[in-house]
């Protein structure tokens, strides 16, 4: 199989926009004597100064189409040429920037790109991306001539390919491999003249792409960025430590609700208080001038029994007392140690921050493991037919209990398995004959070196770059047991259970637990699939819900703030099968508004080539292009600091246009027929209706983009408007509808409808759907499943309702019987919806 990428996604195409429109009006570079620079490198450039930067930062920021619906907070000054974009992990964010990267290319000519990295592993996910995309770019790009590579530092030929080829280059760099004075990387080479290959490389004006920034933002890190002498820097994450100059954000609370991201559902796995055993968790150690203590968690006697409490104690104290329950007798505090983070107790027990002592940590695991193959093989036997292969991943945080002798894991997990596989029931005959050994992969180095990274190549090679393989029905595994390498840098589509056996109290922060499964999950074809009964994550974990919950909301308010509402996870134990009423098929009410419904269809466009003229012109004309200016800006240094700071003073701003010699200006009517599809005869004749051809002379190249932008909006409306639906032979057949999986606090029950119940994702829908149950016009209603779409000429529609309804008169007599479609938005104002929404419906 081979993945399937999507071009035309609004969230990624609107952030890949909103990066290339910081530099409207620069200049694009051509190769000439202009860029190459000492020993014959071809270098970047950028042709505006930091006012007109600002300028368009703020442009982007206020512009509520490209940011989704809601502006961003504009900023106040350019206080570096950073620039941050704010993206959901599982949402495209490797393939965001990099054609991001080609769009900043092909409208600028911007050709050095360097792809810094904090790990190893990030690297190797950036490298298999470039490899999976490379028809799909060269689809996109005509062809257009790159390159990519891994810098190593035993082959420094490529460096010397990067500073000085005129093709698009992008080298992928962790920081690691030049942050420090010993590096290959920062001293002199005798085959390179004497110098280094940082020298050659600060020559080229490098655009910096930074993955996951927020682990580069140490002292070193930053030194070493700057040193690279960068162009500017585009610094792309989920959860950015700070935002510089905030160019895009798509957060986690926009991913889920928009369905770009799996739901979640927690499977939580607790042990109850057991009476007659002592429960103590550490959950930290600390000093200060005059005392250390430490912060258990224990049983505290309460009205109704025992309760779980923190309490805070230090050498001396009587856990006995401390709790008021007689099974920590002679569990008396004998010493705090800050240094060790360790708890001492008289009874011999010692206890470190982040560790509990009193589950039955196997027991407790072997539950979770049950559970999780499970929930596994139910899953599988649903998606099977529809062409999805189904994965489960382990994180466990001691590597023995998988690998060891008696590694409790790996036993656990072989029992429990060979149990479910021999019970009869449908979900598990296909596991029958299938081993245990067969359906197991692991994946543990630390890769503390990057030699070690491939110290299992066999698993190596399956999990960590044959995603494709691993996703096929023809490689059996399907259970990958890891412990902290596949944190971030690693994460895979058809993920659909994490567990986490954790023996400590886990220090893996929730969101970057469940980003190893967050993405959309894909078919046997590659294809993405967007659905909600399939893309459900659940995590297994060994907390309480209400815990788990807790701290995953607490990393969401922390990451995204506090003006959006996080999205709350589901409890798995509440968990119900919606399912389709006995006979549905046969339903009279049905079959009368499935029979109007059900045809598949193709369309046809027809449009009137004047209007499209008329109205592209129109669009054409609103097109200001200003001269370009010389601009000066005057600065007085007030004084200097210790340890050489200046302080600065800004007196003013002038700008003003010059004369100077215009620059070449390109076939017009060539490059925007190519943009837009269109003839060159049709495109002249809207830019001479137009009427603002001079601007082109001003700045071509922005002249061909904005024409053609307003050539295409034109366009895409007058298709819309011309779009004739032909009815073909199929049709969607009734056998398509499947019970449904979903949560108790997301159902409405009803009568008049195929399903006992309709699942709402919203409390629009839900009042909409008791509105439609209510009415006595309404004879029969469904909630359209994500399987039926209508092709238009803006992508694939899912209409949200259909619905048969009888026109009545004054006395109630039935005068016409209609089959509806229809939408249930946040607003009844159309022109409040995106245009992408607005031309679909």
């Amino acid at each position: 199989m081979k993945f399937r990428f999507d071009p035309n996604l609004d969230f990624q195409t609107r952030a890949i926009e909103s990066v290339v429109q910081l530099f409207d009006g620069a200049t694009r570079l051509e190769t000439g004597f202009e860029l190459i620079a000492e020993d014959g490198v071809i270098s970047n450039d950028l042709t505006l100064t930091e006012g007109d930067l600002l300028e368009n930062l703020r442009a982007v920021q206020a512009d509520e189409e490209l940011q989704g619906g809601a502006a961003i907070p504009a900023g106040k000054s350019l206080d570096s040429l950073d620039f941050s974009i704010e993206m959901e992990t599982g949402t495209g964010k490797t393939y965001v920037y990099l054609r991001t990267a080609f769009e900043l290319h092909k409208k600028h000519g911007f050709r050095k790109f360097i792809i810094v990295v904090p790990s190893v592993a990030i690297r190797k996910g950036v490298i298999k991306t470039f490899e999976m995309t490379k028809d799909h770019f060269g689809q996109l790009y005509d062809h257009l001539p790159y390159r990519f590579y891994e810098y190593d530092s035993a082959n420094l030929s490529r460096v010397r390919q990067f500073t000085s080829s005129n093709d698009v280059e992008f080298m992928i760099m962790t920081l690691a491999s030049f942050d420090k004075e010993i590096n290959v990387f920062n001293r002199s080479q005798d085959r390179m003249m004497g110098r280094s290959p940082l020298e050659l490389v600060q020559n080229t004006r490098p655009i910096l792409i930074l993955d996951e920034p927020q682990n580069m933002e140490g002292a070193k890190g930053k030194k070493a960025l700057e040193s690279l002498n960068p162009l500017f820097k585009l610094r792309y994450s989920a959860t950015h430590r700070k935002l510089y100059n905030l160019v895009y954000r798509f957060t986690p609370v926009d991913a889920y609700r928009q369905g770009f991201v799996k739901k979640i559902e927690v499977a939580s796995v607790v042990q109850d208080h057991d009476a007659n055993r002592a429960y103590v968790e550490c959950k930290s150690v600390k000093a200060k001038k005059t005392v250390v203590s430490a912060k258990l968690k224990v049983y505290v006697r309460g009205k109704s029994g025992p309760e779980p409490k923190y309490r805070t104690v230090q050498a001396g104290d009587d856990l006995e007392e401390v709790t008021g329950l007689s099974v920590y007798e002679g569990w008396v505090v004998e010493s705090v140690d800050a240094g060790y983070g360790e708890v001492s107790f008289r009874n011999g027990r010692v206890i470190s921050e982040g560790t509990e002592i009193g589950p039955d940590h196997e027991a407790i695991a072997r539950v979770q493991i049950a559970t999780t193959i499970e929930k596994h093989m139910r899953k599988a036997h649903r998606l099977r037919r529809r062409g999805i292969k189904v994965l489960s991943l382990f994180f466990i945080d001691e590597v023995a209990s998988y690998v060891g002798d008696d590694g409790y894991i790996r036993r656990c997990f072989i029992e429990e398995y060979d149990k479910l596989r021999q019970s009869d029931r449908a979900w598990s005959k296909h596991y029958a004959d299938v081993a245990a050994g067969d359906v197991q992969g692991s994946y543990f180095s630390e890769y503390k070196a990057e030699w070690a990274m491939e110290g299992d190549e066999d698993a190596y090679e399956l999990i960590m770059k044959n995603k494709e393989q691993l996703l096929s029905f023809d490689e059996p595994t399907e259970f990958i047991f890891s412990h902290s390498a596949l944190r971030e840098g690693w994460d895979n589509p058809n993920v659909f259970q994490i567990c986490t056996l954790n023996r400590t109290i886990s220090t893996m922060r929730k969101r970057q637990e469940i980003g190893r499964g967050m993405r959309l999950a894909v078919d046997q074809s590659g294809e993405r699939i967007f659905d909600d009964q399939v893309n459900l994550l659940t995590v297994v974990a060994n907390q309480s819900y209400a815990e788990y919950v807790a701290q995953l909301q607490r990393e969401y308010i922390d990451d995204v703030g506090h003006d959006q509402e996080p999205p709350t996870p589901k409890d798995a134990r509440k968990r119900k099968t919606v399912r389709l009423k006995k006979g549905f098929e046969l339903d009279a009410d049905f079959k009368e508004l499935w029979a109007d419904i059900a045809r598949r269809t193709r369309y046809r466009v027809n449009f009137d080539e004047k209007r499209l003229n008329a109205e592209a012109a129109a669009f054409v004309g609103e097109i200001e292009i200003q001269p370009i200016k010389i601009r000066t800006t005057r600065v007085a240094i007030d004084t200097i600091e210790d340890g050489g700071h200046l302080v600065e003073r800004r007196l003013g701003d002038t700008a003003q246009s010059v004369s100077r010699e215009r620059p070449p200006v390109p076939n017009l009517a060539k490059e925007i027929a190519e943009k837009t599809m269109l003839t060159r005869r049709t495109v002249r004749r809207v830019l001479t209706e137009a009427g603002n051809l001079d601007h082109a002379t001003r700045n071509p190249a922005e002249y061909i983009d904005r024409a053609s932008a307003a050539i295409n909006r034109a366009k895409r409306r007058l298709l819309v408007e011309g779009v004739r639906y032909v009815e073909l032979e199929g049709i969607y057949e009734m056998s398509l509808f499947q019970d449904i999986e979903s949560y108790e606090d997301n159902l409405v029950p009803i009568e008049k409808s195929i399903y006992d119940h309709v699942v709402y994702v919203s409390g629009v829908e839900r009042d909409f759907a008791e509105a439609l149950e209510a009415m006595d016009e309404v004879q029969l209603f469904i909630k359209l499943p994500a399987w039926f779409t209508v092709t238009t000429p803006v992508g694939e529609y899912n209409p949200d309702w259909a619905v048969l309804f009888q026109v009545q008169d004054a006395f109630g007599e039935v005068q016409d019987r209609l089959a509806l479609v229809r939408e249930t938005k946040g607003t009844i104002e159309f022109d409040q919806l995106r245009e992408s929404e607005q031309l679909k419906i």
